[in-house]
């Protein structure tokens, strides 16, 4: 670590080549001050503003050495004032710390990194319109992202207007206050309070808290592979997907035992591999305005499911396992709400009353999984008694957005700093019962909701509720940036709910939206289908012949991929890289490929570019420099470093391997096979 001071002021701190810290009386880089913050959540979706009542620079910076490799920086208003801040920067094994001390009374800091005009960032979470964030802020607020996510459009405008529920380009179930840059580092903010990263400014990136972070982490190396495995040792390793996951799709399915029952069958006599069936309406249904919806009370219903322990253990032996869906909340009107109120496991209002949220129509309890009398009764009641013990084999973890912020929690600390924090302790529930019943790697759960530390409890993400189309901000491409983003930091597998799930205002999926998620599906490390938020209003796979001709041969493709999959699996667990990465992370050297967020590498030697606009039939993927690239389809050679055109008819996805690749003879026998 390299610091200096010079006689005037300007303070700069310097590790590995990297500035960290750059500071001048006339340029200061951290602000702190006081606002009044406003919050309303209506069903999921937050409306956030800010009072800023203060913000004053801290101009003085005086920098002394505390240590081996350790130095404190001072930091105040003026020459004769008090210090503020203190910051204590220290050298660790792959970068550097800067922890924070000070600041009594202070709720708002901003703080400048220094930055390069060209400079490239991704990460923050799971961003779904923008990979390359540069150029933008992105407020980091765990929320439903909302429909349509463009306020452009007329379908976000109909869902403000109608629920509050329109979104915009940077909301997102998992938000993280960590970023990579194009400068080989990944910065880490150890906070859980609302924050905001602006990304807009040449010469800095401004990173405002709404409380002071405990440190600022920095995480650097020579070369985005190893960045990217420090980074995922730092926030904890996913355990390897279970085997079984790999065999199939797992069909979506929501009207009882007897449709999936058929459907399954068609499914299978069509040729269509099958893992698993997902049945979230093993709970039973709830008919809302908008659409079907679950009753939220984790008992199987024996009206929809008759017999179920005996047909999931027959399902069992056929080779298809059975999932469910589970949420931390229960709706009053169900018998598992009632116990929970009794034994004083739910999260109460200030007066100690009952605190409910709404839900669309129904009202829910809150389970308080900062008592760890409460997480362990949902641990042992729900997921074990309910549900492992009678079956599942995996289920959707879903709703870990939803904290109110004005709810009062058993560990007393504010809801506003635990609401960031609570997906992550939802995942820890989740994955405490799996690991409690010894099924780590053959049980497993999805989530959508995250937060820094998720990826060491949740083995594989989902990206949410797409709306049922090709739209730039909310459809079918927002699931490659969402992967790309996760996966940079931690989050090696993702999926997706094929042929999106949101539809609203006349908005229907098509079967040509269908097929085209189905093609990128089979490159992803799980296929999963889903009926939608109103099923009878959009179409389903095994309603045309074609289509499901089309989807059984994709299942072929990707339990084909298996062999492949599974060595990604491997080095997932090894080395912390994601199974689907972005271009740069393996062509460094090439510029063109910092900003692509519409394809990715499956792996080092796959590239998938997957269709994601309507009617077309000829696609025009980057091919990275440094390597010729193989299409999997016509075996033609193409030199990397350009765009080339290549047909893309539906049941032809515009893939490509690595020339030389040790794989490559395989895929393309595979490719060749169906």
């Amino acid at each position: 670590m390299n610091w200096t001071q010079d006689a005037d002021g300007r303070l700069t701190l310097q590790l590995a080549g990297r500035t960290l810290f750059k500071h001048h009386p006339d340029t200061p880089c951290v602000f702190i001050g006081h606002g009044r913050e406003q919050v309303e959540m209506y069903r999921g979706n937050f409306d956030i503003s800010d009072y800023v009542e203060e913000r004053v620079a801290l101009r003085q910076a005086r920098i002394t050495e505390h240590g081996p490799q350790q130095v404190r920086i001072e930091l105040a208003r003026h020459a004769d004032a008090a210090t503020e801040i203190t910051i204590t920067a220290r050298i660790t094994a792959t970068g550097a710390h800067l922890m924070l001390s000070g600041a009594q009374g202070i709720n708002r800091l901003w703080w400048r990194v220094p930055a390069l005009a060209q400079e490239h960032v991704w990460g923050c979470g799971e961003q779904m319109s923008y990979f390359d964030m540069r150029g933008r802020h992105f407020p980091l607020w765990t929320s439903e992202p909302g429909v349509g996510r463009d306020k452009t459009t007329q379908l976000t405008w109909q869902a403000d207007v109608s629920g509050r529920a329109g979104g915009d380009y940077y909301h997102t179930n998992y938000p993280q206050p960590s970023f990579l840059s194009s400068q080989r580092y990944c910065l880490h903010a150890q906070t859980s309070a609302y924050a905001d990263f602006d990304f807009r400014h040449a010469d800095w990136h401004e990173l405002q808290f709404w409380a002071i972070p405990e440190r600022l982490e920095f995480i650097l190396a020579e070369d985005f592979p190893t960045l990217v495995g420090h980074v995922s040792t730092r926030f904890g390793r996913q355990p390897m997907l279970p085997e079984w996951l790999s065999d199939g799709a797992v069909l979506g399915l929501k009207n009882g035992r007897e449709h999936a029952a058929h459907i399954m069958e068609q499914s299978r006599a069509a040729g269509v591999a099958v893992s698993g069936l997902w049945c979230e309406d093993w709970v039973g249904i709830r008919q809302t305005s908008f659409g079907k919806r679950l009753f939220w009370d984790w008992r199987w219903n024996a009206a929809r499911y008759p017999g179920h322990e005996d047909w999931v253990r027959q399902l069992k032996r056929e080779g298809v396992r059975f999932l469910g869906y589970v949420n931390p909340y229960l709706c009053v009107d169900g018998q598992l709400y009632q116990e929970a109120r009794e034994l004083g496991h739910l999260a109460t209002q200030a007066d100690d009353g009952d605190y409910l949220v709404d839900f669309g129509e129904f009202d829910c309890g809150v389970v308080d999984f900062t008592s760890p009398a409460a997480a362990r009764w949902f641990e042992q009641r729900i997921l074990r008694d309910e549900m492992l013990a009678q079956g599942l084999d995996g289920w959707m973890a879903d709703f870990g957005e939803y904290l109110p912020t004005d709810v009062t929690l058993a560990n007393g600390v504010s809801p506003m700093l635990m609401h960031n924090a609570w997906p992550t302790l939802w995942a820890e529930v989740n994955a405490r019962a799996i690991a409690a019943a010894g099924r780590t790697g053959d049980a497993m759960f999805f989530m959508r909701a995250g937060y820094t530390g998720v990826q060491a409890h949740c083995p594989l993400l989902w990206a949410g509720d797409q709306s049922v189309d090709f739209t730039r901000h909310d459809g079918l491409q927002t699931v490659i940036c969402g992967a790309l983003s996760s996966g940079l930091l931690g989050n090696a597998y993702h999926h997706s709910d094929i042929g999106g799930y949101t539809s609203l205002f006349g908005n229907r999926r098509t079967p040509e939206l269908f097929q085209r998620w189905a093609e990128m599906a089979a490159f992803t490390p799980v296929m999963r289908t889903h009926e939608g938020n109103r099923p009878d209003e959009n179409f389903q796979f095994w309603q045309d012949d074609a289509v499901l001709a089309h989807f059984a041969r994709m299942t072929r493709l990707f339990v084909g991929l298996k062999p492949y999959v599974r060595a990604l699996a491997a080095e997932a667990a090894e080395r912390g890289l994601p199974l689907q990465r972005p271009l740069f992370l393996h062509y460094e050297q090439d510029a063109a490929t910092y900003a692509i967020q519409d394809q990715y590498l499956y792996g080092r030697d796959v590239l998938v570019a997957p269709v994601h606009q309507a009617g077309q039939e000829r696609w025009q993927p980057y091919l990275p420099r440094g390597d010729r690239w193989i299409h999997l389809w016509s075996g033609a050679r193409f030199d990397g470093g350009r765009r080339v055109d290549v047909a893309a008819p539906i049941g032809e996805p515009p893939v490509f391997v690595r020339d030389g690749a040790a794989c490559a003879p395989a895929l393309l026998t595979l490719a060749g096979s169906l």
